[in-house]
């Protein structure tokens, strides 16, 4: 679906605002969002007696990167800087921290950017229509919390071998919850799923991430922003910003790539992948365990054009690495390599796919021989408390976490990161993945080959980017018909 905020249904809108005016909801502008000292002073009040978990409408404003988790306020960031003898490596780079969202990821914001344009339009009815999120994980859930939110139905999909964790807390948000066959990369079977809902339960409005492009508009806006931000607090001569290094996911998060390029043209921005499923390493399928970043297409809202380099991650890479961040053994020994305690007692800040962007940062510092001087930015999705479920199953498997286990992961993990399955992308390459789109999106889910055609032109995703500037008016609109009644 594409975003049409001039096609306004104002008897939907205004019944639309009659709800949230009785539900006590207003809802927050992208300006806010990268700006919380935007927010009027009575909101910030009320909030600190609000948990960032909590099902309160209030939650709403705390859909930013900038959320303090000492005060339940707002602050300039949150970030990890990882230091040399952690990477290995002499670039600086500095991974936002998502655990800090409400429901501990920032697809909340995803989610927002697709829901809350069609809800201030009218062209989602809330007493109708059911907000459906098909996803790998995060998204569903962000999703869930945000239809919650808003006074809006939901159905969450996602795989059934997704951590247990991520079924037990949809069971309270969402109002209906999809298991599909598979794991992280069984993408088509949610696909197929949402197909069903809408050719038998008409009330279903499908949100599909992978395109969706309020996802990607929401990234590029807010993690983009946010970035720059963080750079310019940066102490250091000479800095460069230099790289930005996403999972591919849904295809959202990494546009923040695409705004970044817009300061810096010469910043290189790297997709992450499993190794196990090389979709746009090698045109690869299979399964894996990196769980978020979904697979086996190119999403519709990915500009490959503008991706530099592909790298291929080993999810066992990512499953001991965990242990290492997690078990104490782990901790003892990067203590003992040097790594400032303060910064090891923040590694959980990681979950499974932060940890790929982690080592996909630490493998392009290396290809591309980054010092000092260069900075790389990555996000950190979620966090290990996501995944507790996961570490238990890795002793159950393996046994206890050992010493030895932890020299030898960080041995190989960290201190033996190559170049190995790098993929740089030239002019020929990218146009070769722009044209793999055609096999999902045209033959499986309804897209034309002019709308394909559209998505390598540069012009349109300036113009898709551009957009934005539509969003605030329109819900400064619907919370003035929430104030007026």
């Amino acid at each position: 679906m594409d975003l049409k905020l001039n096609d306004i249904n104002e008897e939907v809108r205004a019944k639309a605002a009659r709800r949230c005016r009785e539900r006590g909801i207003i809802i927050p502008t992208l300006a806010q969002m990268k700006n919380p000292e935007l927010i009027p002073d009575d909101i910030k009040t009320r909030l600190k007696d609000v948990g960032l978990w909590d099902i309160d409408p209030l939650n709403l404003f705390r859909i930013t990167w900038k959320n303090d988790p000492a005060t339940g306020l707002f602050n300039r960031g949150n970030w990890i800087e990882f230091p040399p003898e952690l990477t290995g490596v002499p670039a600086r780079i500095i991974g936002l921290v998502g655990k800090w969202f409400p429901t501990g990821a920032h697809k909340v914001g995803a989610a927002f950017g697709c829901l809350v344009p069609r809800l201030v339009t009218g062209q989602f009815d809330p007493e109708v229509n059911m907000a459906v999120w098909p996803s790998t994980g995060n998204y569903c859930r962000g999703g869930a919390f945000d239809s919650k939110l808003l006074a809006c139905h939901s159905v969450a999909i996602l795989p059934e071998e997704m951590s247990r964790e991520r079924f037990e807390w949809l069971t309270g948000v969402a109002t209906e919850v999809i298991a599909t066959p598979g794991c992280e990369s069984n993408v088509k079977e949610i696909y197929d799923k949402c197909w069903e809902l809408r050719a038998t339960r008409p009330e279903c409005v499908i949100f599909n991430q992978f395109e969706e492009f309020g996802n990607s508009i929401w990234h590029y806006h807010v993690t983009g922003s946010m970035i720059r931000e963080i750079f310019e607090q940066l102490e250091g001569e000479d800095l460069r910003l230099s790289a930005y290094v996403s999972a591919t996911g849904s295809g959202g998060t990494i546009a923040a790539g695409d705004y970044l390029k817009t300061v810096n043209p010469n910043l290189i921005t790297t997709a992450a992948e499993a190794l196990q499923c090389p979709t746009l390493y090698a045109f690869g399928f299979g399964g894996h365990r990196i769980e978020g970043i979904g697979d086996k297409h190119v999403p519709w809202i990915h500009n490959v054009r503008n991706t530099d380099m592909v790298c291929a991650v080993d999810d066992q890479q990512c499953m001991d690495l965990l242990r290492l961040f997690n078990e104490e053994p782990g901790r003892e020994v990067l203590a003992a390599e040097g790594v400032d305690p303060r910064v090891v007692d923040q590694l959980p800040l990681l979950g499974i796919s932060s940890i790929c962007n982690l080592v996909t940062a630490i493998k392009t510092a290396r290809y591309y021989g980054l010092d000092g001087r260069d900075v790389i930015f990555t996000s950190l999705t979620d966090s290990a408390e996501m995944y507790g479920s996961r570490l238990q199953e890795l002793n159950a498997e393996s046994g206890p976490y050992t010493r030895d286990d932890a020299l030898r992961h960080q041995a190989r993990w960290l201190a033996g990161v190559t170049t190995d399955h790098m993929r740089e992308l030239g002019f020929q390459d990218r146009r070769e993945l722009h044209n793999f789109k055609y096999f999902t999106w045209v033959e499986q889910q309804g897209r034309t080959v002019d709308e394909l055609r559209r998505l390598w032109d540069p012009d349109f995703w300036t113009e898709v980017f551009a957009s934005a500037a539509s969003w605030d008016p329109r819900i400064e609109e619907f919370n003035a018909l929430i104030r007026e009644g």
